[in-house]
Formats: structure tokens, C-alpha cells, sequence
């Protein structure tokens, strides 16, 4: 729909014919000769100067015209579809102990370590999640908020690309990943809050209970989904060296209200961002929004571009 800023400067339309109109003329001094028209009649007609002297008493008319358009601002609603919003935050807390270097995990026909298996995966994951606001916690020894709630989750898969193992200690504070992804979330007003926890050992460091924060997550109304990652786990492998403790992550999930996926491979991985993305449906699509598109540089170009060739056609004369 086109519309203008400014509609009431088209009263100024009129100003220069009233200005001819009321303001005393000034004696033009010519070399015309002037003859009866007797005599006129017989003289070849010139084409040429007539529709050249239509064009010159045209240009200022087109100029005034144009300027006035310009400032009046045409402009035009253009709907564009907006955004999809789901009203939903959503913080992915990734465990970076020293047993996420294991290499047992196959992706694409070669061996990786488990860290590389969820960066892929977790990527792919988080990209998928237009529409949330996304967070990232990573966690170890210590844990960490390495990207703050947002709507750029390419930002955000950059970052899990880039997580190095080493940089928050080697051992694995589950309750402290999860402690500080709930701290994230306590002030939000989400309508929907979710932490998807991923760890594939057991909880060797920090002062809080996993239990205890599971608990504090349900007072939150914080919804978290937990995985057990890694071949070998306590319940079934208990002497195992870095066996996930599936017991306690299961705790977690059951506890909030989530649930817990066990994850052995990288196939299982994959299949268990879909169950949570089909958990979690992510964004529906808002009635399209409209934006003010301006056209007023058009005319006002012409504008400048008429008033450029007067000035320079009278110096020529």
C-alpha cells in the first residue's frame, strides 16, 4: 500500500505559479526584432525552437514536482514474514572432561573422539533450533557459560565448534553444569524452559549434589533432558574406566521432568537430538509482519539532477 510521510507538503504545489502570479516581473533584455505579424506569418516555421522552449518552460515544472514528492516521502508497506518465536530457552550444557578425548566413536567411517561426535552432532542440533533462544554451559572441573541466551544459533554452533578440552580442569562437576545452566535460566520469563544435559562420566567434583540441583530445576519449572554418553556405563561396567554413570543422569531427568537417553554411538546420537527436537518442536511461524519501504531518494535525485542541468544550460547561454 503506498502512502506518503508527509502528505500535507503538496499544499506548497501552487507557490511558484502564485509567486509569478503576485511578485512584479523583471524586463527581459533581448535582440528580438519585432516584426508585424503580417510579415511573421511568411517566416518558416522552426520546429525545433518551439520544442526546445516546451522543454525548458517543462524542466522547472518537473523539478517542483519532483522535489515536493521527495519530501512528502513515498513510501510503501511490504509485508515480510517474520521470525519464528517460540517463546522457549533453551541452554545446552556439553561435559569437556579429559575422557571426552576417548576416540570411540565412529562418524562418517572414521574414528573420532567423543568430543568431536557431539560437536557434529551438536551443531546440526542447535542450528535446527530457529526460533529459541539458545545458551551454551560447558562444563568440567568448573563450569562455564560460554554463550549467553540467544536468538543466533549460529553464533552459537561457532562456539561449540571451537570448545577445547582442558580449559575448565579435566575431572566432571555434573551438578555444577547444571547449577550454573539453571542460574541462566532463573530470570528468564520463558514460557518454556529446557536444559539438555550431555556428560559421559559421573560426577567427581563441585559441592552440589546432582540430586539437589535435579530438584532445584523442578522448583525452577526447568524441563532437563539428560545423556548418558559413551560404550560402557557404571550399572552395566561399574569397574570400567570413565563409565557414565547413567544412574544418576536418569535421576536428573526423572526428576525435572525430563528425560534421559543413553547414547553409544554416534548413530544413537543423532537419533536422540531428533527425539528431543520432537519433544521440544521447535518455533511456529508469527502472521507476517510489514516494513515502511522509502522511495524518496528517487525523486529527489531527478530532482538534483534537473536542477544540475539548469544551472549549467543558463551558464551556457
Amino acid at each position: 500500500m503506498w502512502s506518503f510521510a508527509s502528505p500535507l507538503v503538496f499544499l506548497l504545489l501552487p507557490l511558484p505559479f502564485l509567486a509569478i502570479r503576485l511578485l512584479p516581473g523583471r524586463r527581459a533584455v533581448t535582440g528580438a526584432l519585432l516584426v508585424p505579424a503580417s510579415i511573421a506569418q511568411t517566416f518558416p516555421a522552426n520546429t525545433g525552437e518551439a520544442v526546445r522552449l516546451r522543454v525548458s518552460r517543462a524542466i522547472p515544472i518537473v523539478l517542483w514536482l519532483s522535489l515536493l514528492i521527495a519530501l512528502a516521502g513515498p513510501q510503501r508497506l511490504e509485508p515480510v514474514q517474520a521470525l519464528p518465536a517460540t517463546g522457549r530457552d533453551l541452554i545446552l550444557a556439553i561435559d569437556l572432561s579429559g575422557s571426552m578425548e576417548r576416540e570411540d566413536f565412529d562418524l562418517d567411517g572414521r574414528t573420532v573422539s567423543r568430543l568431536d561426535a557431539v560437536k557434529a552432532v551438536g551443531k546440526q542440533f542447535v542450528m535446527s533450533r530457529a526460533g529459541d533462544r539458545v545458551g551454551l554451559v560447558l562444563f568440567a572441573e568448573f563450569a562455564y557459560a560460554a554463550s549467553p541466551l540467544t536468538f543466533d544459533v549460529a553464533a552459537v554452533s561457532r562456539i561449540i565448534d571451537e570448545a577445547t578440552i582442558g580449559i575448565s580442569g579435566r575431572s566432571t562437576a555434573i551438578a555444577g553444569g547444571l547449577g550454573l545452566a539453571l542460574k541462566r535460566l532463573e530470570a528468564s520469563d520463558a514460557q518454556s524452559k529446557v536444559v539438555v544435559l550431555l556428560s559421559d562420566g559421573s560426577d567427581t567434583s563441585g559441592d552440589v549434589l546432582p540430586r539437589d540441583a535435579a530438584r532445584l530445576a523442578k522448583r525452577l519449572g526447568v524441563t532437563v533432558h539428560t545423556i548418558a554418553l559413551g560404550p560402557e556405563d557404571m550399572e552395566t561396567a561399574p569397574k570400567t574406566r570413565d563409565a557414565v554413570d547413567t544412574a544418576t543422569l536418569r535421576d536428573i531427568a526423572e526428576t525435572s521432568g525430563g528425560q534421559t537417553f543413553r547414547v553409544r554411538n554416534t548413530a544413537d546420537l543423532v537419533a536422540v537430538t531428533r527425539e528431543i527436537e520432537r519433544l521440544e518442536a521447535s518455533g511456529f511461524d508469527k502472521p507476517a509482519a510489514t516494513v515502511r519501504q522509502d522511495y524518496w531518494p528517487y525523486p529527489a535525485i531527478l530532482a538534483f539532477a534537473l536542477a544540475i542541468f539548469l544551472i549549467a544550460s543558463r551558464r551556457s547561454i
